[in-house]
């Protein structure tokens, strides 16, 4: 008897141990199970509060330990300049990631949130983070593989805060440089847009050729990127952010839409929508545009997220109906909502239509499922935290070196000399004294542009780490010649200097969307009057750092020398590697180059197209040997 109740009792403990097992095994949590096991594992147990909080992406400020298990917040965001403490490191940025991600994986499910950010030249919110150039002169590159590497290095300076998601590129087909924004576009052109969608696959790895729709991200040292803003972002009226754009079907299908065939083909992991409206229907509730064409005709399978508090800009004035907004936006096929501060709201207001019938369920079904095949595809859920190795990788010499080179390629040479017979450039390194003056020749915030360390950018040489174009000329030229600066010199003491040569580095001050509009496009002050007051005395090489086009026929003919140089990021050498001829001018101009604002919007292919440089224009030089 005592041998038949030990044999029963020692089966009890095995059948409560393979209970015990069973209970802790879940589908969801292997690897080695297939992706859509593992999502419709994880999918069947999660609760409404559950999958709403999936949805919802919260700013960094909020994003307790506690409201992140609370409310299941499924993903946070660093707006722009949102920092964790100012000039903060690598090491601070991933402390604080990780901080959050233990209140992610705390909760019963223990789902990993996904932390996203505008890295849109660089990782350019973190201190001394290598800048790119921004998009206006990669675009001017025509260099897709250049482009493919930024994309890399960024990657890995993402990556070194601890964070895993960038809400770049932007493929804006920016149709009007009134626009604020333009400077983020490639282009004019969409062939040009489409060609430099490269950077997904920099940001996530090289898709394999039959993931088209999928989202891939290949590993830890990659990136989940973000193809923004869906869609005719820059082809609104009059170039005003985030207004209307008029065009038929047939004009958003050629010209904005293209570069979103690339982007999805490379795998992108998410669509982020357009504050913008297309012909008076807001894009957040757009339902033909983006359930109808972005995720049953393409075929998307990643998924869709509002631009900042996107949703209440459905209605205007903005939030006036929020729960409206809430439904419209979610009905139209949005997955995850940029609710930055107003989240409960959010969370209450959709609760309250799902269990009232109003969205159904298989809606947030779909948008939790795309949410999830992120997360699961990106491999987030075996490696939730940063990865305190890559934290030398901010700022590496390697990367500096590659946007060093972006500058060099960027650069278009617009004029050289008063005629063809007689260029100035390449200048000579050996001369008795230069000039060198501008607003923007010894400043790094004007030089790296808007969302440099803060989400406007700063003028100045203290926001973070680069080398100004005046430190470059100085490091370039020979030993023995004197190099004199003057930011807004007077003429007396320019027609006294007795300089062999000038270079006026002068331009726009930083500025982000709709803080850029601008109706005239005039070459701020004292720009203007530097290049008259210099170049009517000396031989002058004008570099002009500006966001796009710019009114410049006035000065022109003053100007012996004209590069637009655009807004080049923190490797000021790449402008002079170029000027003194180490390395040739190869830009061509991903813009047309108007004579005056009356003519706008003037694309290329337009009818009446008469332009001061007309677009693809750019004056080559030979390295000098």
């Amino acid at each position: 008897m005592g041998s038949s109740r030990n044999k029963f009792t020692s089966l009890l403990l095995m059948f409560c141990l393979v209970v015990l097992v069973r209970a802790e095994y879940a589908k969801y949590k292997d690897p080695k199970q297939p992706l859509a096991v593992r999502i419709n594992d994880l999918l069947g147990r999660m609760t409404l509060a559950e999958k709403i909080g999936q949805m919802t992406q919260i700013e960094r400020v909020n994003a307790t330990a506690e409201a992140m298990s609370k409310y299941f917040i499924g993903s946070v965001l660093s707006g722009g300049g949102s920092v964790p403490a100012p000039q903060a490191s690598a090491e601070a940025w991933a402390s604080m990631v990780n901080e959050i991600q233990k209140g992610s994986l705390s909760t019963r499910l223990g789902i990993p949130m996904i932390y996203g950010i505008d890295a849109v030249h660089g990782n350019n919110n973190a201190y001394r983070a290598t800048i790119f150039p921004h998009n206006i002169g990669l675009g001017a590159t025509r260099d897709p593989m250049l482009v493919k590497r930024i994309g890399e290095a960024t990657a890995l300076e993402v990556r070194a805060t601890g964070i895993s998601y960038a809400f770049a590129p932007c493929i804006a087909v920016c149709r009007d440089p009134r626009w604020g924004r333009c400077y983020e576009s490639y282009s004019e052109d969409p062939k040009v847009v489409q060609s430099m969608t490269t950077l997904i696959s920099g940001l996530q790895g090289d898709a394999p050729s039959d993931y088209t729709g999928r989202p891939y991200v290949g590993g830890s040292k990659k990136v989940a990127a973000c193809a923004k803003h869906y869609v005719g972002d820059g082809g609104t009226y009059m170039g005003i952010n985030a207004n209307n754009t008029i065009i038929d079907t047939h004009g958003l299908m050629s010209i904005h839409m293209p570069a979103y065939y690339n982007s999805i083909i490379r795998g992108v992991s998410t669509v982020m929508v357009s504050y913008s409206s297309w012909n008076g229907e807001k894009m957040h509730a757009n339902h033909f545009l983006i359930t109808d064409f972005l995720k049953n005709k393409l075929k998307f399978r990643g998924f869709v997220i509002t631009d900042y508090e996107g949703i209440d800009q459905i209605t205007s004035p903005p939030g006036v109906n929020y729960s409206y907004s809430v439904e419209a936006g979610i009905g139209a096929g949005i997955d995850m909502v940029m609710v930055p501060f107003a989240y409960t709201e959010f969370i209450d207001d959709l609760t309250y239509q799902v269990k009232n019938n109003i969205i159904p369920m298989s809606r947030i079904d779909d948008a939790v499922y795309r949410i999830l095949r992120v997360k699961f595809t990106m491999g987030l859920f075996e490696n939730p935290f940063a990865d305190p190795s890559l934290a030398g990788e901010i700022g590496s010499h390697e990367h500096r070196e590659v946007a060093r080179e972006a500058v060099r390629k960027s650069l278009v040479l617009l004029k050289n000399g008063k005629s063809a017979s007689t260029p100035l450039l390449p200048l000579p390194k050996k001369a008795g004294k230069i000039l060198v003056a501008g607003s923007h020749a010894d400043n790094l915030g004007n030089q790296c542009g808007g969302w440099t360390i803060t989400w406007q950018g700063e003028p100045g040489n203290n926001n973070t780490a680069g080398t100004t174009i005046l430190s470059a000329i100085k490091s370039t030229v020979d030993p023995g010649t004197q190099v004199v600066y003057a930011e807004n010199p007077g003429r007396s003491a320019v027609d006294a200097g007795e300089y062999d040569y000038a270079v006026v580095v002068v331009g726009e001050p930083p500025y982000a969307e709709t803080a850029g509009d601008n109706l005239n496009l005039t070459m701020p002050e004292p720009g203007p009057a530097v290049i008259q007051t210099v170049c009517e005395s000396v031989k002058c090489v004008v570099v002009l750092i500006s966001g796009r086009p710019l009114v410049v026929e006035p000065y022109i003919g003053a100007m012996d020398t004209f590069v637009a140089a655009w807004l080049p990021g923190s490797e000021g050498q790449g402008v002079a590697d170029v000027l003194f001829g180490d390395y040739g001018f190869t830009g061509k101009l991903p813009r047309t180059w108007f004579k005056s604002v009356d003519q706008l919007p003037m694309n290329v292919g337009d009818e009446h197209y008469d332009p001061l440089f007309p677009f693809g224009f750019g004056l080559t030089t030979e390295a000098m040997k």
